[in-house]
């Protein structure tokens, strides 16, 4: 492992790995993240490794592997809510919600058609009113 940091906005993979997974190429954003997960350290490996399981699960529902696409649900979603786990810039509780809804309906074998996809939507920076 080395000190790579990857999660500025300024870093070109970590942002084109957010860009493939919201325009749903779960393969291509699977593969970006991998990559980056191999050159990371620390907790941020973890996040990472989750977001890349919820890439692999959505490939697993574009194949129909439902049981696939739960398992990965989950194993992604154990790590997310993992409280000590750096959010890399990233809103993840609304993340983890979408996951959570999309994972309780799978497992009581209802239909995600008209269930949102997740998304990857970085968090606001908010600016004081008054210095």
């Amino acid at each position: 492992m080395n000190n790579f940091i990857p999660f500025s906005n300024a870093d070109e993979s970590f942002e084109n790995a957010i860009e493939l997974f919201n325009n749903q190429e779960w393969y291509l954003a699977h593969d970006e993240l991998e990559a980056i997960w191999h050159k990371t350290d620390g907790k941020e490996r973890i996040t990472i490794q989750a977001i890349l399981q919820i890439a692999v699960a959505q490939v697993h529902l574009s194949n129909d592997n439902y049981n696939g696409a739960t398992i990965l649900y989950g194993e992604g979603l154990g790590r997310l809510n993992n409280n000590k786990v750096p959010d890399l810039g990233l809103d993840l509780h609304e993340f983890i919600k979408a996951i959570k809804k999309r994972l309780l309906i799978l497992q009581v074998g209802g239909d995600l058609t008209d269930i949102c996809l997740p998304k990857l939507i970085r968090k606001c920076k908010t600016k004081p009113l008054f210095k």
